[in-house]
């Protein structure tokens, strides 16, 4: 038998309000989001059910969801893992990124204040101690925390939906690329954010979005490179 690679979940209390099958999918949702399972490991109901103390029925319903999400892929012998990655697929994703998240920036400019300028500051200032301490898990949470801020500063956003889910489909594969953050992402693109934030420069922000999301993937800026980093992706979760 292969041997697997672990999976370390995130767990938090459930709150009474919460049902048994809501905590399933948002724990779920959250480890394929954040790379903790990793690309190509088969997944069981069994095996999930026991990791997290409950019933099969509640993860056999968060697992259909997150496949309609495509965060999963339900195997003709009902294994299920994350979906296979393509070159194409990896770079269509990014792209779309970039062209969402630059425009749900735009659109939040106008209503970020004073404080919440102050609480960009603040995940940043974390972001940084969190490479300084070469918490990769923690580097990306607190960048998730930082886009998500910024773009539901608007009130009438209606993109973060689309935005997460492809965060969704990309967490497995970008947990494994901030690995290379040191080596490509030289320049702080957050910093250059929020000081478009201070000049209301609409266009400058875009770029450093933009940028942003660009530069946390320039590892693979090849064909070449693409195509060994999604093997490793895939070897990964099999070892």
């Amino acid at each position: 038998m292969d041997k697997k690679s672990p999976i370390k979940f995130t767990l938090t209390e459930r709150d009474e309000s919460v049902t048994i099958s809501k905590w399933v999918y948002m724990t779920l949702r959250h480890a394929v989001m954040n790379g903790q399972i990793l690309p190509g490991r088969a997944l069981t109901i069994r095996e999930l059910a026991g990791m997290l103390g409950v019933s099969p029925m509640p993860i056999r319903e968060a697992l259909r969801q997150l496949a309609t999400e495509n965060a999963l892929e339900i195997k003709d012998n009902r294994r299920v893992m994350v979906p296979n990655m393509t070159a194409m697929k990896f770079t269509e994703l990014c792209e779309a990124r970039m062209a969402l998240e630059s425009h749900a920036a735009a659109r939040a400019l106008a209503y970020i204040d004073k404080p919440k300028l102050e609480q960009l500051r603040e995940l940043d200032r974390r972001i940084d101690a969190a490479q300084e301490e070469g918490n990769l898990e923690q580097i990306n949470l607190l960048n998730q925390d930082f886009h998500r801020a910024l773009y539901t500063a608007n009130p009438h956003q209606i993109s973060m939906p689309l935005i997460e889910s492809l965060w969704l489909q990309l967490g497995p594969f970008l947990s494994l690329a901030s690995r290379h953050l040191k080596e490509h992402y030289v320049i702080d693109r957050h910093d250059e954010a929020m000081q478009a934030i201070e000049s209301q420069n609409s266009h400058a922000l875009q770029l450093a979005i933009s940028a942003d999301i660009r530069e946390g993937i320039a590892f693979v800026s090849t064909p070449e490179r693409l195509h060994h980093f999604i093997e490793e992706c895939a070897n990964a979760g099999r070892n």
